[in-house]
């Protein structure tokens, strides 16, 4: 068994590097600051890593999460020198702007200005133009370039493919989490899943002989003689490679960088546990079993040749690493600068038209509403906001953030547990069950017997389907019955696979399905809401939506979700703010708590006063479709009727002016029957892109919608109502700032990597997509875990659709009180300050925008050149 060295404790010793305070090391022993210095470093490696979630409910995330406690540019230099990997667009792409004149001379120079103090920068608009058209240099070693034992032996080899580690390896370890993490998928389970990772790893590798086929000689040998303990094993084989003190956190990382995408979904797993305050250290196996990978590979080789490459490597891996900004890297630097100029160039515009729109915001509406709609923030949602509004002019349309405050785990009838119908950054204060309206308790037991019953019968047929024996026998006898189905399914007749939602269920059934907001016991959990909390999550919600007073007689809780088919990543065009999930249950128990008569009375006591003949309904965006689905219509009074149908009648004719509005880019502009055809692609197996999704969002406004209304956004923005007039203590910009905002730019940042780097912040060709483990996808059928967006969500096979550009936040606020909320929130400070986001200020009537640079700095921003620097 190796042993944490002395030369172990001199690479770790350093106590700086360690998140205690030093008057708190003494306190250990050696050994124990050793450990726990180690720990550190492998804490710090691993928190680079963005969490993955699975596909049954995949949402956003923001690639660069562990780095936005460094600059935009300085993450880009850092990606650059450790992973050799790029965050930004080829330089092509920015001269197609400039030659096209969607950059102008005019945001070149302001670029050049952010940069004046830059060493290396271009001179002039002229001496930037002409970098924009050179291609960057081929890129030298690095100093303190970080290399791994695979890379270094295969430059070795002169670049065969054929015998590449890199490659072996990433297959070998992907092969292996494919089968441990298996969410259900493989008719066979992988024995010892009891085990953790690190252990169950090694006890496969005692019998796997396709490292010593690769020519790597004992290599089982080797894994086998380290040490049990995960963090022991990396201890050591940082000792044996001789990897220096200040590179061993960027050598962990960039070992992590490797397996990315296995990286990223045990980080979610962390993620989730850390969550609920459970612990949890699967990441850290995962990094125990990628380095000691690394060694076997490394005391396979004992030639001089390897050995001079690899002290070469770590040579440069210990240089002095340099000052990660735009002074390093004169290429980087023109890269940052063109990239400036494209987002100042789209800003200009942008406050053109917000400037031009000033109109609205001095002339609020006082009268009552015909009708509110409450759509959640999601750019999609612009779109049909705009057409509601169109058809109906009388109507308020609101944005808020879709999951509507009610952070619930939502349980399907037959289920134990539920999914978490909230953003991801909270966990579900509430536990909701679905029940069936009006059912008796005899009725219940019978509708859950039979849909316990359907899903284990399909259960059945689907093992004997697969199974290794009986899948030949299944073809040759029933292989013909499906033809039947395959023709109605591309023709779009009938689904691929039934409806998620009916799982085991009747159609009739289905009509009748429905959260229950009774508090009761489920389980041994507690279930539904008192009347106390009833009436607290309704003041909230209405607060957070400044929808205090003057109701309308209908105001609608639109949730969102989608529907196609034969598509892996189908959750991720649902509600983020649900977690991934459709927005339906959240919309629901918002309106059956608000339409309660005792929560009205208790809303009364506290200020909010609904009037008696408003009446809330839930309902659903479909964002494929465009249709608009409303819920609990049979419980309205009798008197709403008729506005009930003048509703539907609105949205229906909002929903054909969508779908013509997105026609344009689904390819479907000037072609007859787009309605039709529009749906059709939610039923097409063969649709690459039955949705454009979020692709081509830039925006976030948090203001009263005057400010916007009338104001066509391109399906870019997220508009979420606020109005800082009614908010006292200004709590509700701080929920706004700490939850939607940073959510929108997930969104933002994971469609920007997705479109900048798509092979390693994206996930590839969707054409050629392969689920594994129901928990995420391969390009093909072997490489790491695929994450973040395929090719065809940002892209038309022409153009992109995505415009990577960091979100620009806009809020109606006075400056001092976005200030505090900058102040006192370390996630909003970092984003803000660190340039992963542009921010602005709004005034009240719409004159001046505003944009930040750092505290008490506000620079008015007359022609958009004059944004942040």
């Amino acid at each position: 068994m190796f042993q944490l060295t002395r030369k172990v404790k001199d690479i770790i010793a350093d106590a700086t590097s360690l998140d205690l305070a030093p008057e708190e090391l003494p306190r250990f022993s050696a050994s124990q600051r050793r450990r726990k210095l180690l720990e550190a470093a492998i804490d710090r490696a691993c928190r680079k890593i963005a969490p993955l979630w699975p596909l049954k409910h995949f949402v956003a995330v923001n690639p660069f999460l562990g780095f936005t406690h460094q600059s935009f540019a300085s993450t880009a230099a850092t990606l650059k020198r450790v992973a050799k990997t790029h965050m930004l667009m080829p330089r092509g792409f920015y001269w197609q702007a400039i030659e096209a004149g969607a950059v102008s001379d005019a945001d070149l120079e302001a670029a050049l200005a952010r940069a004046s103090n830059t060493t290396g920068a271009p001179a002039d608009v002229a001496a930037l133009k002409e970098a924009a058209t050179s291609p960057p240099e081929a890129d030298a070693p690095n100093q303190a370039a970080i290399a791994t034992v695979a890379e270094v032996l295969d430059a070795l080899t002169d670049g065969d493919r054929q015998a590449s580690l890199v490659g072996f390896m990433i297959d070998d370890i992907s092969r292996w989490c494919a089968a441990y993490f298996d969410d259900g998928q493989a008719s066979w389970r992988m024995p010892n899943r009891h085990m953790k990772p690190y252990a169950a790893w090694r006890a496969a590798a005692r019998y796997d002989r396709n490292p010593e086929a690769m020519g790597v000689r004992g290599f089982r040998r080797a894994i086998l003689a380290l040490p049990d303990d995960p963090v022991e094993t990396i201890g050591a084989a940082i000792e044996k490679l001789g990897i220096a003190e200040r590179a061993i956190e960027d050598y962990l990382h960039r070992t992590l960088f490797d397996i990315g995408g296995w990286a990223a979904y045990a980080r979610y797993l962390v993620w989730n546990s850390e969550l609920y305050g459970e612990p949890n250290d699967t990441l850290t196996q995962l990094l125990a079993i990628r380095v000691a990978y690394g060694y076997g590979l490394f005391q396979a080789r004992t030639d001089a040749a390897f050995s001079s490459a690899w002290a070469e490597a770590m040579r440069i891996a210990a240089a002095t690493p340099q000052d990660e900004s735009l002074n390093n890297d004169t290429d980087l630097t023109v890269d940052l600068m063109l990239q400036d100029a494209y987002e100042i160039a789209f800003q200009r515009r942008l406050v053109a038209r917000l400037h031009e729109n000033v109109k609205w915001s001095k002339s609020r509406e006082t009268e009552r509403a015909t009708l509110q709609a409450a759509f959640c923030i999601d750019v999609r949602s612009e779109i049909y906001r705009r057409a509601l509004e169109t058809v109906c002019p009388q109507a308020e349309t609101v944005g808020f953030a879709g999951f509507f405050g009610f952070p619930i785990e939502y349980v399907p009838i037959g289920h134990s547990k539920g999914g978490a119908h909230c953003p991801v950054l909270l966990r579900p204060a509430f536990v909701v069950c679905e029940a069936v309206r009006d059912a008796s308790e005899e009725e219940e037991e019978e509708i859950l017997g039979l849909r316990l019953l359907r899903r284990r019968a399909s259960k059945a047929w689907k093992a004997f389907k697969l199974s290794a024996v009986s899948s030949f026998a299944f073809v040759e006898s029933a292989g013909l019955l499906y033809a039947g189905k395959i023709l109605s399914d591309s023709l779009g007749l009938t689904r691929v696979a039934p409806h998620p939602n009916l799982d085991g269920l009747d159609r009739s059934v289905i009509e009748r399905v429905g959260p229950s907001i009774e508090p009761r016991i489920v389980g041994g959990r507690a279930t539904g809401f008192t009347d106390i909390q009833r009436v607290a999550m309704a003041e909230a919600v209405l607060k957070a939506m400044s929808m205090t007073e003057n109701f309308a007689r209908l105001v609608m809780l639109a949730g969102h979700g989608s529907t196609t088919v034969n598509n892996p990543h189908a959750s991720g065009l649902d509600c983020g703010a649900c977690g991934g999930h459709t927005g339906e249950a959240n919309a629901r128990v918002a309106a059956t708590i608000l339409n309660d008569a005792h929560v009205r009375e208790g809303l009364a006591l506290k200020g909010i006063r609904i009037p008696h003949d408003t009446w809330f309904l839930g309902a659903m965006h479909d964002t494929t479709t465009d249709e608009v689905r409303l819920y609990d219509v049979e419980n309205a009074p009798t008197s709403h009727s008729k506005d009930i149908d003048e509703l539907k009648a609105w949205l229906g004719k909002a929903a054909s002016l969508a779908r013509m509005e997105r026609s344009a880019l689904l390819g479907l502009a000037g072609k007859e029957m787009i309605d039709a055809k529009i749906v059709a692609r939610s039923r097409d197996w063969s649709q690459l892109r039955p949705e454009w999704g979020l692709a081509g969002n830039a925006v976030f406004i948090a203001a009263p919608r005057e400010r916007t209304r009338g104001l066509d956004l391109g399906g870019r923005a997220f508009l979420h109502s606020y109005d800082h007039t009614k908010d006292d203590g200004y709590s509700v910009l701080e929920l706004i700032m700490t939850a939607p905002m940073v959510v929108a730019s997930w969104i933002n940042l994971q469609y920007f990597g997705s479109t900048a780097n798509n092979r390693v912040f994206g996930s590839g060709n969707k054409t050629l997509h392969n689920v594994v483990g129901q928990i995420g996808v391969l390009e093909g059928n072997a490489g790491d875990l695929k994450v973040g967006l395929p090719w065809q969500s940002v892209h038309n096979g022409k153009r992109f659709v995505h415009e990577p550009l960091r979100l620009n936040v806009f809020i109606e606020a006075p400056e001092a009180a976005i200030e505090a909320v900058i102040r006192k929130n370390d996630t909003v400070r970092d984003l803000v300050n660190n340039r992963w986001l542009h921010l602005y200020s709004l005034d009240d009537v719409g004159d001046t925008i505003r944009s930040y640079r750092t505290f008490g700095d506000w620079r008015a921003v007359t022609d958009g050149t004059t944004n942040s620097v």
